[in-house]
């Protein structure tokens, strides 16, 4: 994969492959000649943000993601600039500018539907600082404090995402050992793992995110510092973790980041329930539905096919949602009340870790009491199944409770077949179903009252 980087940058005599991280120094200059970055494969907007801020006077970089990913060859997702201008200077210069943030301000420029994110390069704090920018952990709770592009490098999290592309003269700039961890494949945090991990855990999360999206393995000293560390993701708002599992989940390599989720044993400060279920292992189900659920979501992003968070939910709830609506009717209950009272109770749990919005986490309900529904096709009821706004969900996450072996094969088979008939062919088929035999909800038993109870008054 990095073969043309090891070769150019041999060829340049950059570095060979025994380099060790460069010390903080002087920044390390590529020019255009010996790198692949083009702008025709930058964003036409991303320019213009470019351009006009030289234009202004001011300093003006492709940084971070988008640089790292063009030299692999990669189609960047997003563009981001960083710019020795102020906020307040960036929306004089931009007239379609947002200034947005309070922990971080950093300039949204839009263009139509495309936001090119612009930041101020940005400086550590100061030992002498009055403002309380940390907490007792070391995290950071305010990140305004500006400084010069050198300070913004070594301020951020990976050297793969420390490489600035200078559009005065189209060099790559290098203060990290961006290029060096390019060539290895190496993912290594700038500074101390464990105080930059304590200033911000979610970082550990990105790193995993990253090593999974780039393929690449995450150096040793990072590896025990999350290792250390990870107990720290439990003090993160729900909320904003809901936006990292999105980042982690929806993006085309669901299924990697899952097992390395579990290596590092984080994924249990995510779905705690969930990797409860996997530790059990019972004939290996749960570890096999869930990685099946997300090499499916893998699959329908590399097809351009929408995906949904609600199924992400009700696949990655699956299991503990069956357990506990097994339970209920062990007591009693009906298969839809227990499936519904299971569903409302487990997430009710879940999103004081991860808070899925109600929204999502309606539709993730209805999905899992389709599984009940489903069970009941005779007379018009299959017909009506199908127009249910769930419906697909419901039969997708049915298919793969078959594919894994949850003993519903029959049953996703005939919806298979079902879906393919006329109207004739529908009919035949439901009328041909023998429905299960209700079962008969056992009462509850009531407590009786004391015979002198309120005689007294």
């Amino acid at each position: 994969m990095f073969s043309w980087l090891k070769q150019s940058a041999k060829k340049f005599g950059l570095f060979s492959d025994d380099d060790p991280p460069p010390a903080k120094s002087g920044p390390r200059i590529i020019p255009r000649d010996q790198h692949n970055i083009s702008r025709a494969h930058i964003s036409e907007n991303a320019l213009k943000v470019l351009y006009r801020l030289k234009q202004a006077g001011f300093q003006g970089y492709l940084v971070g993601g988008g640089v790292r990913d063009l030299l692999l060859g990669r189609e960047p997702k997003d563009f981001d600039v960083a710019t020795d201008a102020r906020p307040e200077e960036i929306r004089q210069v931009f007239r379609n500018c947002r200034i947005i943030g309070r922990r971080f301000r950093l300039a949204h420029v839009h263009f139509g539907r495309e936001i090119i994110e612009v930041a101020t390069f940005r400086a550590q704090h100061g030992e002498d600082s009055d403002e309380d920018v940390t907490d007792g952990n070391g995290r950071i709770l305010s990140d305004n404090v500006y400084g010069t592009i050198e300070d913004d490098a070594w301020r951020r999290d990976f050297t793969v995402n420390a490489l600035y592309y200078d559009i005065r003269d189209f060099s790559v700039v290098d203060y990290a050992g961006g290029v060096e961890d390019l060539n290895a494949g190496r993912l290594r945090i700038i500074g101390d793992p464990v105080q930059r991990f304590r200033e911000d855990p979610v970082r550990m999360l990105r790193a995993v995110r990253f090593a999974a999206k780039l393929g690449f393995r995450i150096d040793a000293e990072s590896e025990r510092a999350i290792y250390e560390l990870g107990h720290l993701l439990a003090d993160i708002s729900p909320a904003r973790l809901f936006d990292e599992t999105l980042k982690m989940f929806q993006a085309g390599y669901a299924a990697e980041t899952f097992e390395l989720l579990r290596h590092y044993a984080l994924f249990g400060y995510l779905f705690p329930e969930t990797d409860a279920e996997l530790k059990q292992e019972r004939n290996h189900f749960p570890h096999v539905f869930v990685a099946r659920a997300l090499e499916n979501t893998d699959r329908r992003v590399e097809e351009g096919k929408a995906i949904t968070p609600a199924f992400l939910v009700a696949a990655l709830l699956w299991e503990p949602v069956a357990r506990e609506a097994a339970k209920n009717r062990e007591h009693g209950m009906s298969e839809l009340e227990a499936m519904q009272v299971a569903g409302d109770a487990v997430v009710a749990r879940q999103v004081r870790h991860v808070a899925f919005p109600k929204r999502f986490t309606l539709q993730a309900r209805e999905i899992w009491i389709l599984q009940e529904r489903l069970k009941r096709r005779g007379g018009k009821r299959a017909e009506t199944l199908i127009g249910h706004p769930r419906f697909r969900a419901g039969y997708d996450l049915l298919l793969l409770r078959a594919e894994c072996g949850e003993g519903v094969a029959e049953l996703a088979e005939w919806w298979t077949q079902f879906q393919a008939q006329d109207e004739g062919g529908r009919r035949d088929m439901a009328a041909g179903v023998r429905e299960p035999a209700k079962k008969r909800r056992r009462p509850r038993r009531r407590k009786r009252k004391p015979a002198d109870q309120g005689l007294a008054e």
